[in-house]
């Protein structure tokens, strides 16, 4: 029930999808006795989209997120596994496919040959509400991970999960850590405060390892605009999901902290 309603929720408070609702009210009541009230809101979602395209507010609102958990040396003592959490690869037409987050796997691969004696878990499974998918993230990652010369032998696949807690809850039984061992996980730097903390409630010890950076960390990231409107409004998509999704997480017991820390 939480997946379901997660996903109804994030389809109306996405920031690009609410301010098109909202322009879309405001068009319909342009035509009513309420004109006025839709002029009103059709210039507030006008200027929230140009915010939200072109200003740097976007990458204010990732900034706190991606800082919160610095990158460590990759080199630093043994390595038991890598976990990697999906959202980056699938398959399409029968090949793999990338998207935006591809650095996740990137870094996955860069690890396992830094570290050849430990496992390379995938956490990812289908997470669609509507359509039906025959294959996974998992399906995706496997074929990935064996393409760029990982042994199969050292590939564990967590198909089941759809969202961060099922991440964790799902690889922590699947791979059962014993005390003493190091898990490293990897996922995208916005992403990594949420993950922390479902890991964390989850009874699961691992290190971040954070990657795909959406801002540079200097003080251009306060005044550098965005030259494409699409860029600020997936930027502005991921940060704003993410502070909700720490809130609703932390409500509902997922998280061991509001806004999980080193």
């Amino acid at each position: 029930m939480f997946f379901v309603l997660s996903k109804i929720a994030w389809f109306v408070l996405s920031p690009v999808n609410l301010v098109i609702l909202l322009g879309a009210l405001a068009a319909l009541l342009a035509f009513t006795r309420f004109a006025r009230i839709g002029r009103w809101l059709g210039l507030v979602s006008l200027a929230i989209l140009l915010l939200l395209s072109f200003s740097p507010l976007p990458r204010l609102l990732v900034l706190p997120l991606e800082n919160r958990f610095p990158q460590q040396d990759a080199a630093k003592g043994p390595v038991t596994g890598i976990i990697v959490l999906g959202g980056a690869v699938g398959i399409g037409r029968g090949d793999v496919v990338l998207n935006y987050a591809a650095a996740r796997m990137t870094k996955a691969v860069e690890l396992a040959r830094l570290h050849p004696e430990a496992k390379i878990v995938f956490a990812g499974g289908a997470a669609h509400l509507v359509t039906q998918v025959t294959m996974t993230e998992a399906d995706g990652a496997r074929a990935l991970f064996l393409s760029l010369g990982l042994k199969e032998e050292r590939l564990v696949m967590e198909d089941r999960s759809r969202n961060t807690v099922e991440n964790a809850v799902f690889t922590r039984r699947l791979v059962e850590p014993k005390p003493g061992e190091r898990w490293l996980l990897v996922t995208s730097a916005w992403h990594m405060p949420r993950a922390m903390g479902v890991f964390r409630q989850a009874g699961f010890p691992v290190e971040a390892f954070p990657v795909d950076w959406l801002t540079e960390n200097k003080p251009g990231d306060y005044v550098r605009p965005y030259l494409r409107a699409p860029r600020g409004l997936s930027v502005a998509d991921d940060g704003l999901k993410e502070w909700l999704g720490l809130l609703v997480y932390r409500l509902a017991g997922y998280t061991n902290a509001l806004f999980p820390a080193p």
